[in-house]
């Protein structure tokens, strides 16, 4: 669907959901036409619960497919079960303009069109008027979550059209008057910057968080504000360049989650992905998911049983002969990560066993890993649910972001990364063999990547971590640096390469509408 199509679609149909204290139920609503809908507080919310459910469901596209899957951890072609691996051109960085590896935007001003028609419709009106506290709540998460896909499709593809009302609405019928250029990277972060100043300028002081952590809410938008700040204080851009204040502006926000005491590391680090223990202080915001309702991706980076019991062999040199991970037939292994991921793990590293499954052939040689973090769990009918919830922000993002601002500011990097280490190791911690000590900037830089690494596997950081990451305060992103990189010696882009920083634009895309340009470099 073009860009077009997509916005008069979105002004003829869509589906809102009741939100309740746990779960997202789709319940559609017939019609939310201008003159039928909008008239009640219950109506705006229902709409923004439907917002909510966009979130979850472009939640897996979003963080690992554009997040993560460039980022040089993953496998491609075949996996080690012999099963065909999912998105390989993506994960191979091998995008040209004919093989996008997505298309029309990877659907996200749909997203943002959702959050449009809310804005546009509510605020300002005697609804809001008389009903200012639970009006504003609902226009500061629709703020935020605009705010969110924007800076999605910032880091993706840099200066994109710029949308931020319904052209339908407006009279806005002809085909030329809904085609829309590519705005400049400044106008779109300025944008960006702009609506997350809304979206806390409306939540005010209202510091509340629903549904255990899967609305959207005022520390949400915080998260995200450090994070628009920090890259933005580190990555230029054509006409974007670091402002004076950015980095100040993102170790401010940090600092509020920080110094929240609603947050904090869990104890230990399998706690966080227990599904008994949703909405756990150090979740900052989720992507629900729940038994009966949906379902994570997981269930791709997970083995096949008839590939995988009397075939492989365990740690203990013995032939694995039972489902070891109590899959109970589901999933299939269509994604798997990089052996050299699972050998930068410490075996007294908590993490490790938490996140992987390794397995051995006959010999002892380490064959291949699946994924163990956030599987969800067995249900009453004896049947594997993938309904862990999926972290967009936790404590450990705050903690690791701002050793990323220290090692800008030449502090203590050490302080942040050691908070993070100490949880890993958990009993096993020895800060004199396990903990950091501050080095050079490139140094620093690339061990704050290490721990992401190793922390944040399968939550959608990695690409866009080394695209803002440097070799220098001023250096060169990361993704070109050997060091960074897991397939044999080599950086997960060549220096010649830099224009695929950021993604091309589908030729259906681009015909669609005239007034587009490609992406340079395609």
């Amino acid at each position: 669907m073009n860009l077009k199509k997509t916005i008069i679609n979105t002004c003829i149909a869509a589906s809102a959901v009741l939100y309740t204290s746990c779960d997202l139920d789709l319940v559609p609503l017939d019609y939310y036409g201008s003159g039928s809908y909008w008239k009640t507080v219950s109506q705006v919310e229902s709409y923004m619960n439907g917002i909510h459910v966009d979130l979850r469901a472009s939640n897996f596209n979003r963080q690992f497919l554009l997040g993560e899957a460039r980022g040089g951890t993953n496998k491609s072609g075949t996996s080690s079960l012999i099963t065909s691996i999912n998105y390989d051109r993506i994960k191979e960085n091998n995008l040209d303009a004919d093989n996008t590896g997505i298309s029309n935007w990877n659907g996200t001003y749909g997203y943002i069109f959702d959050c449009n028609l809310l804005i546009q419709e509510v605020e300002g009106t005697a609804l809001q008027e008389e009903n200012a506290s639970t009006i504003n709540y609902l226009l500061a998460q629709a703020y935020g979550i605009r705010a969110l896909h924007y800076f999605t499709l910032y880091r993706t593809f840099g200066g994109v059209p710029l949308i931020e009302r319904v052209k339908v609405l407006d009279g806005q019928v002809d085909v030329e008057t809904l085609y829309t250029p590519r705005s400049s990277a400044k106008t779109i972060m300025d944008f960006i910057k702009s609506d997350l100043a809304k979206s806390l300028e409306y939540f005010g002081s209202d510091e509340t968080i629903k549904s255990n952590k899967a609305y959207w809410s005022k520390a949400a938008t915080t998260m995200l504000a450090a994070e628009v700040y920090l890259w933005s204080a580190k990555v230029s851009l054509d006409d974007q360049t670091p402002a004076s204040d950015d980095l100040s502006k993102a170790k401010g926000y940090l600092n509020t989650i920080l110094n929240d005491s609603r947050f904090g590391l869990c104890d230990n680090f399998k706690e966080i992905w227990d599904v008994t223990n949703k909405g756990n202080k150090e979740m900052i915001m989720v992507a629900r998911f729940a038994d009966g309702e949906a379902t994570n991706q997981a269930s791709e980076f997970v083995y096949a049983q008839p590939n995988f019991v009397n075939t492989v062999y365990g740690r203990d040199g013995n032939l694995i002969t039972g489902d070891t991970l109590e899959l109970k037939g589901s999933g299939w292994q269509r994604n798997e990560y990089e052996l050299g991921l699972w050998r930068i793990f410490d075996a007294e590293d908590t993490r490790r066993d938490a996140t992987f499954l390794e397995y051995y052939l006959a010999d002892g040689s380490l064959m291949g890993t699946v994924l163990k973090k956030n599987l969800g769990y067995v249900n009453s009918n004896n049947t594997r649910v993938f309904c862990g919830d999926e972290a967009i922000y936790r404590y450990a993002d705050a903690l690791l972001l701002m050793a990323e601002v220290a090692n800008m500011e030449d502090g203590d990097v050490a302080f942040y990364l050691n908070q993070v280490r100490k949880r890993a190791y958990g009993s096993n911690w020895n800060e004199g063999k396990y903990g950091y000590t501050n080095s050079d900037f490139k140094t620093n830089e690339l061990a704050i990547l290490a721990e992401k690494d190793k922390e944040f596997v399968n939550e959608g950081k990695r690409w866009f971590d080394i695209c803002r990451m440097k070799d220098g305060k001023n250096g060169k992103a990361l993704a070109f640096c050997t060091e960074s990189g897991y397939k044999g010696n080599g950086a997960v882009l060549k220096e010649s390469e830099s224009h695929k920083l950021l993604w091309p634009i589908d030729v259906t895309t681009l015909n669609a509408d005239d007034t587009l340009e490609q992406t340079p470099g395609y």
